[in-house]
């Protein structure tokens, strides 16, 4: 149902700002094919949806509907986890997104020389305190009262 939504959303978007050509791209399989008419939609809630993003789409000249492996998505859900943590008061509020592409991640280019040098795993401080109690020699008091604080797994 979320991808129906997600859809709609799209659609309602591309109409107020009169786009004429509509490329529609989803990671799943099953909507994507339902909308092409490749598969029937037997699911009652996802029948009206249907319906709804077919009678939208008639207000573009051309739509297509594009498959997307979920591992190839990775715009989509960059995109997505961004407006999921902005909150847009006004839409002039909205500024030009600038990107740039790296070939490697971005955490990697975060990393100190130091750390690089560092040949500990990421919890190698934790196990010296829960094996020793001990703390790394240039631990905060912050960090200390980190290290002491019972650990929740969920």
């Amino acid at each position: 149902m979320a991808e129906y939504e997600v859809c709609i959303m799209g659609i309602c978007a591309a109409i107020e700002r009169k786009i004429k050509v509509l490329e529609v791209y989803g990671d799943s399989v099953l909507v994507i094919y339902q909308l092409k008419g490749e598969l029937e939609t037997r699911d009652l809630k996802l029948i009206n949806y249907r319906k709804l993003v077919l009678e939208s789409i008639k207000k573009f000249d051309d739509t297509t509907f594009c498959y997307l492996p979920r591992d190839e998505n990775q715009m989509a859900d960059a995109l997505a986890t961004l407006a999921s943590i902005i909150k847009v008061n006004k839409p002039e509020d909205v500024k030009p997104i600038q990107m740039s592409i790296y070939e490697a991640s971005a955490h990697c280019y975060n990393v100190d020389e130091e750390e690089e040098k560092d040949d500990h795993s990421w919890y190698h401080d934790i196990l010296q305190y829960v094996r020793n109690c001990e703390y790394p020699d240039q631990a905060t008091e912050n960090d200390k009262r980190i290290l002491r604080r019972p650990m929740t797994v969920s």
